[in-house]
């Protein structure tokens, strides 16, 4: 299914508002055509302004395109309107520990574009990548498929947090030039697009499948924390057993992914020890890395 560049896009609101209204309550769907960066505006909204007061009720903000996305560590990021699925969820939350909450939405938008089946030996094909992308294996390689950010800010006690996805729905072709390579020494690679694996669902399709599961998952994040949520990463883990390099942004380091532990952190055994990496701010590379160019709602 295509969407060409001036066709209506009919985004499936009333579906998720019914779905999602139950259980967050003040709960509004917008989508916008174009704006900067959707995890921006709905800080700036929580935030407020001289004059307009802080809005920190539960709100989906589908951007159909943007302009100026954001990754982690400051990156950019390319969308295209209807080539990619860019949004942002924003709602309170107030789990006793942040530690993971990354990590448990990259499992939920995993498991609900490709479910494991039970008895399941071979590793899916949607794999996550330590603290929020993931992965899609394709004949040709592993691809970036999605990317997440997540952010809080606090106003008068309300912890606010929005949680920004970006999906590559269809393939883009991008100039070899404008595409990064993981490495020095390594050749640029593509991104991956869901339409590949599956090809009947466009940005809306996709959207209303992952929106209410995700909601469902951060919920349950907030009563119990990452650690029931570690077995289900595992089973989509594409770091373990890899070596990997870590990079602080002063320091390089290397050594082998040996999962996650209950509290999300990245466990990475280097010539010092085993080493916990808790922190978003480190870059974590496999030693062959699909490129970090994609689609991102931040």
């Amino acid at each position: 299914m295509t969407t060409s560049l001036t066709s209506p896009i009919r985004w499936p609101a009333e579906a998720l508002w019914e779905a999602l209204a139950p259980s967050l309550p003040g709960f509004t769907v917008e989508v916008l055509p174009e704006i900067d960066s959707s995890n921006t505006e709905l800080m700036r909204r929580f935030r407020g302004s001289p004059g307009v007061a802080p809005r920190p009720e539960p709100l989906l903000l589908v951007a159909e395109q943007q302009t100026a996305g954001r990754g982690r560590l400051g990156r950019s990021w390319q969308s295209r309107r209807g080539d990619s699925l860019t949004f942002s969820l924003g709602l309170p939350l107030q789990p006793a520990d942040w530690s993971g909450l990354s990590l448990v939405a990259g499992i939920s938008v995993a498991e609900s574009l490709e479910p494991l089946i039970p008895g399941q030996t071979s590793k899916p094909r949607i794999g996550l990548k330590w603290p929020n992308d993931l992965w899609l294996s394709t004949p040709e390689g592993e691809r970036k498929l999605a990317g997440i950010l997540v952010e809080t800010a606090s106003w008068e006690g309300v912890r606010y947090v929005v949680i920004g996805i970006g999906i590559n729905i269809r393939t883009v072709e991008i100039p070899a030039a404008a595409l990064p390579s993981a490495a020095p020494a390594m050749p640029a690679i593509p991104p991956g697009a869901l339409q590949a694996l599956l090809p009947a669902l466009d940005a809306p399709a996709t959207l209303l499948r992952i929106v209410p599961p995700l909601v469902q998952a951060v919920q349950a994040f907030e009563r119990f924390g990452f650690a029931p949520f570690q077995p289900r990463f595992v089973a989509r883990d594409v770091l373990a057993g890899r070596t990997v390099q870590l990079y602080d942004g002063q320091n390089d380091l290397e050594g082998t992914a040996h999962g996650v532990g209950e509290n999300g952190a990245l466990l990475v055994h280097t010539p010092a020890g085993m080493k916990q990496i808790t922190s978003s701010e480190v870059s974590v590379r496999p030693v062959a890395a699909p490129s970090e160019k994609g689609t991102r709602p931040c």
